[in-house]
């Protein structure tokens, strides 16, 4: 049988896809624009979207390769990016690893379990995650420079003090897995240790995979948003080596010079762990962001 729609219905569904396409067009052009300033030859930011002349200047630079200019002189690399990149995906995966390890065992006591003052701690833990990072800047950097004078490898200028820095942020993804945990019943555990698990097993083998939707956006979020830091990263990395590719990127643009084209090739490559982080954990991600919700 046909749909008859009535002429509201149908303006209505063309409104609604207007909308949608011009919000797509506004997502997409500041990558697509991104992405023709790598392209084109010479450093400007300025220009047609669809590139006149492709080049690949800017991505041999990214990529660690010299290339011989127009005026024959070789032309090396200006700055370790493949290494700034290497320094980002290594401290986002063992800061985003352990922030789910902590998260997970502190929520599932929060959840579970009954101690003195539960409800003040999650007060206190959501209000604290309520004040913007750059206040706390002067802090992170005494304590760690306070550290490093007595354990080096935990100070200033190490990925290890940067790792336990980006720590701190917990709080937020407590509440999230607590929120989880509480909608997964509690006589699924009980009837696990009535059959003779203990309480870890119980915890590892009956609600650990029970868990696993939230658990994978926890790791998300947590390696997005240390990938992409840059206030705590600038605070505590200073030499060129260390940086991560946040933080290195800034030397492409500065007084003397702006390497724009350099620059928007280094961006894109910056995108890509969040790309393949998204495309491997997009099997859970809807799930879990849903359900994390659920209670607070």
């Amino acid at each position: 049988m046909a749909i008859v729609q009535s002429r509201n219905q149908k303006w209505r569904t063309i409104a609604a896809h207007a909308f949608l396409w011009v919000l797509i067009a506004l997502t997409l052009f500041p990558l697509l624009a991104v992405v023709s300033i790598s392209l084109r030859p010479g450093n400007f930011a300025t220009g047609s979207l669809i590139p006149t002349e492709i080049s690949l200047e800017h991505w041999k630079l990214a990529l660690g390769i010299s290339f011989q200019g127009p005026d024959g002189a070789l032309v090396q690399p200006p700055f370790p990016v493949l290494r700034w990149l290497w320094n980002s995906i290594k401290v986002a995966t063992i800061s985003a690893a352990l922030i789910v390890m902590i998260s997970t065992t502190a929520a599932y006591a929060f959840a579970r379990l009954k101690f003195p003052f539960k409800g003040g701690l999650l007060s206190s833990m959501l209000l604290l995650q309520m004040f913007p990072v750059v206040l706390a800047l002067v802090a992170i950097f005494a304590i760690f420079e306070t550290i490093g004078a007595y354990i080096p490898w935990l100070g200033v200028e190490t990925h290890a003090g940067l790792i336990v820095a980006y720590l701190g942020g917990v709080a937020t993804h407590i509440w999230t897995i607590k929120g989880y945990f509480e909608t997964i019943p509690v006589e699924i555990e009980e009837n696990a240790k009535v059959d003779g698990a203990t309480h870890w097993q119980a915890f590892r083998h009956v609600l650990l995979p029970m868990a696993v939707p939230i658990l994978v956006v926890v790791f998300v979020l947590a390696f997005i948003g240390t990938i992409i830091d840059y206030p705590v990263a600038s605070v505590l990395l200073r030499e060129e080596s260390n940086l991560t590719l946040a933080v290195g990127s800034k030397y492409y643009l500065n007084d003397q010079r702006f390497l724009w084209g350099d620059f928007a090739a280094a961006a894109v490559l910056s995108g890509l762990p969040i790309t393949l982080v998204f495309l491997a954990a997009q099997r859970w991600i809807v799930s879990g962001l849903t359900a994390g919700g659920v209670k607070g």
